[in-house]
């Protein structure tokens, strides 16, 4: 079985690239790496009806986020304020650091 990792992680900060969202900018909620998915807040709403239960007496329509693409979102530099690629620098004592490719400065953790 293969590993499969996301270019971005929760909490990130991304825009979207392409797509019916293409431009909203979101916070990544959760990833999928097995199917190369992310959920962005805000992005690919959907609506599900739902039955009454113990928890929603009522029941009624409910929206939540749906899974997009991994492909489809680009993780935002904060510093620049733009979406950027990033490389990975390896510091002397062995920590990975995530450096934006436009501006140079690192990406922090969420």
């Amino acid at each position: 079985m293969t590993r499969n990792k996301l270019h971005v992680r929760k909490g990130d900060e991304v825009q979207v690239l392409s797509g019916n969202y293409k431009g909203v900018r979101g916070t990544v909620l959760r990833t999928i790496p097995q199917k190369n998915k992310v959920v962005v807040e805000g992005v690919n709403i959907r609506k599900r009806h739902e039955a009454p239960s113990q928890d929603n007496p009522d029941g009624g329509i409910v929206s939540f986020a749906a899974p997009i693409d991994a492909s489809n979102v680009m993780l935002v530099d904060p510093s620049a304020d733009e979406p950027s690629r990033y490389r990975i620098r390896i510091d002397d004592d062995g920590t990975k650091e995530r450096i934006s490719v436009k501006s140079g400065n690192p990406i922090p953790k969420a």
